[in-house]
């Protein structure tokens, strides 16, 4: 388990004083082998953690078995989520395996709840020094995209234990718990719309970068992006995504 007193602070890094890859699809062509792909074109199986098939599992489905969260409509996965009455946004991971590599993936917020919002990124549940395997996402909200750490973050558990009981007496954090846990993300304007776009989201060595539409959107360098055994690729929905095509490269 890494501990909060052995975790330095790490220089924030933005897109202008690095020189990152700028196109990543080449880059998985070049250097990474396709592992997986689905394009959904199939009917789901009920409402169970395996029902949408082709080895994709959610970790929330039988919470509420009477409500319907995944389904697959003309080669499209839909997801709402049950959120209130699961407590616990949807979760839905299919295995990955891989320390560098990424995934493609065509997505859309469809616009039919008040707040739509994506948590992509990967997930080892091995790992035991940290909250439920958390190891790295990019987030998608309405007004920005962020790239977090969670490992060395806001998920490790002496990190975690640190910062909640801070929250939970409403008290600001310490400044140099405050000071750390900004080096693990990096923040970036994004305006959502309900369109279809393809998102790249890829992690070599301490490095994650997102692209969307052929765009380098951000990119972020921290300690927990480099974990060498990223075993669940993940999405995380509170409210409604629509997902057309998904696909997982591995750099061997």
């Amino acid at each position: 388990m890494v501990t909060a007193g052995l975790l330095a602070a790490e220089p924030s890094r933005t897109l202008s004083d690095s020189t990152p890859k700028t196109d990543d699809a080449a880059w998985l062509r070049a250097h990474a082998t396709l592992v997986f792909h689905d394009s959904f074109d199939r009917e789901e199986t009920g409402n169970g953690s395996k029902a949408i098939g082709n080895g994709w599992n959610s970790a929330t489905a039988e919470r509420v078995p009477q409500i319907k969260m995944a389904n697959l409509d003309d080669g499209i996965l839909k997801i709402s989520s049950a959120t209130k009455e699961a407590g616990h946004a949807a979760h839905i991971h299919h295995e990955a395996g891989f320390a560098n590599g990424g995934a493609v993936v065509r997505f859309k917020f469809p616009g039919l709840t008040k707040v739509e919002s994506l948590q992509i990124g990967f997930v080892d549940r091995e790992e035991k020094g940290i909250h439920a395997g958390h190891l790295c996402y990019a987030i998608l909200s309405p007004s920005s995209i962020t790239l977090s750490d969670h490992k060395t973050g806001v998920m490790n558990l002496d990190i975690r234990k640190r910062r909640q009981s801070h929250l939970d007496r409403k008290e600001e954090l310490p400044a140099d718990l405050d000071a750390l846990l900004k080096t693990k993300q990096l923040t970036v304007p994004w305006k959502a719309d309900t369109d279809w776009h393809e998102l790249i989201l890829v992690t070599e060595g301490d490095e994650m970068r997102l692209s969307l539409d052929g765009r380098l959107i951000a990119h972020h360098r921290s300690t927990g992006f480099a974990h060498p055994m990223k075993r669940w690729f993940s999405f995380l929905v509170p409210g409604t995504v629509w997902i057309d095509d998904v696909k997982l490269w591995i750099v061997k």
